[in-house]
């Protein structure tokens, strides 16, 4: 009998007619369970620093000895800070390490306006509602941005595309894709900018130049907002500077023409978009903590001041080489798999295998080259996972990786054996996703309990 419901529920799941219905019930079933998981976890968990974010009205001691709203279960480790910020400001200078609660102020504000919000109780379930939805439109987004790459067409193509995208619905990011982090919204733009981008592409070839413009400027915007969300983001802005270069060397050896001008100022005017959103954060703390007189930050006599920097050295610890400590060997085999991964897909995708131009049939009508869309993607990823390895808190490559692409398809590919039915390939898929499922619900375990890694 459990065998048959199994089967039925897994009918419904693969159904490639209906790829959007399939993975929304894929998402609530996932969440749901993530969802129960970390209601469950007792108490306020072994750090109790989420009770120092008060109920609106109550005093700290009364805050600490009720249990905590559900809500509340999901401000854990740096969504403490997050929520504080979106509620105060930037009080503190290490504050200043953290940018999503911009985003999520945003949201606030306009809630608390209407009169619909109030405390920060409140303000976390606003954070969380926010990472669902935003989660869920990334799922939808990597479904149309591999559609973009691998075609949509035939029944493979479907396959990879729904298999990439369900893959992202169990992301090893888990819990920080529920909770009032940034990663589900950074995934989420990241993605929407990398398809916004391709398709750009696409219509450059089709002919349709207002239309590539304004798909290069929106996903400029896109790529602009990740980075305030996420730092990371600006790796994005590789798409601008490559396509720049390969402008640039065209002009020199076949000449100006209008198209070519046109078409790298629009590339230039997108890359500083992108580049801004790391610029107007400095300036606004500059102008904070280093016109007002008085003593003087250290950061504010730097050639270039950087209050991101700072912080992160000064606060956090992060720096080159400076993690990679005999304490920290647990947190590198943590990351190794997901380290391993990412460099692995990205190798794959640099080489642009030819499987992907001809054993899948057309890409769509554009007949954009596959290979030439995945190498565009494939640098930012490896990008990520070398400064992961060799500068960031290396453990959190487990949830920042989840707004990169190139890793779900090589998975998929992989699995589906050059597109050939192979049954141990596949079998490795299901090993794989199997194995991001427990590691996703050990995670939020973890995180609902408040004990690292976080």
């Amino acid at each position: 009998m459990a065998t048959t419901a199994g089967k039925s529920i897994s009918a419904k799941l693969l159904r490639l007619d209906n790829p959007v219905g399939s993975l929304t019930l894929a998402f609530l079933i996932w969440k749901v369970l993530l969802f129960i998981v970390i209601a469950a976890c007792p108490g306020p968990g072994y750090d109790t620093s989420t009770t120092l974010v008060p109920r609106e009205g109550a005093s700290l001691a009364s805050t600490q000895t009720e249990s905590l709203p559900q809500s509340m279960k999901f401000v854990r480790w740096d969504s403490i800070y997050f929520l504080h910020i979106a509620e105060k400001g930037y009080v503190f200078e290490q504050e200043w390490a953290f940018s999503y609660p911009r985003i999520l102020s945003l949201f606030v504000s306009g809630i608390r306006w209407s009169g619909g919000i109030d405390g920060p109780i409140d303000t976390a379930l606003v954070g969380v509602i926010l990472s669902h939805i935003a989660h869920y439109y990334s799922v939808l987004a990597l479904y149309s941005l591999s559609a973009n790459i691998f075609g949509s067409e035939t029944s493979t193509q479907k396959l990879i595309c729904f298999l990439s995208a369900a893959l992202h619905i169990i992301s090893p990011a888990g819990a920080f894709l529920s909770a009032p982090y940034g990663e589900p919204i950074f995934s989420f733009l990241n993605i929407s900018g990398y398809y916004l981008y391709m398709s750009s592409l696409i219509e450059e070839h089709n002919g349709l130049v207002l239309l590539r413009d304004l798909q290069v400027l929106t996903a400029a915007v896109f790529f602009a907002v990740a980075t305030v969300v996420r730092s990371n983001g600006i790796l994005s802005g590789f798409l601008f500077a490559y396509d720049a270069a390969i402008l640039v060397w065209a002009i020199l050896t076949q000449g100006f023409s209008v198209h070519k001008i046109r078409r790298l100022a629009v590339i230039i005017v997108g890359g500083c978009v992108v580049g801004s959103s790391m610029v107007v954060p400095q300036i606004l703390a500059y102008r904070e903590y280093c016109m007002g007189g008085g003593d003087l930050r250290p950061w504010c006599s730097w050639t270039v001041p950087s209050i991101y920097n700072w912080v992160q050295s000064f606060y956090w610890n992060v720096g080159f080489l400076r993690y990679w400590t005999v304490s920290n060997i647990p947190l590198f085999l943590l990351a190794a798999p997901m380290l391993g991964i990412l460099c692995k897909s990205a190798f794959w995708a640099l080489k642009a295998p030819s499987t992907l131009r001809s054993g899948s049939g057309s890409t769509s009508s554009s007949q954009v080259s596959p290979g030439s869309m995945l190498f565009r993607l494939a640098v930012p990823q490896g990008l990520l996972a070398v400064m992961a390895l060799t500068s960031y808190h290396v453990q959190i490559i487990n949830r920042i990786s989840s707004g990169y692409p190139v890793w779900y398809w090589w998975l998929v590919s992989t699995a589906m054996g050059s597109f050939q039915d192979s049954q141990k390939s596949r079998r490795g898929l299901s090993i794989a996703a199997q194995a991001m499922v427990a590691y996703a619900l050990i995670q939020a375990v973890l995180f609902g309990s408040f004990l690292p890694p976080a």
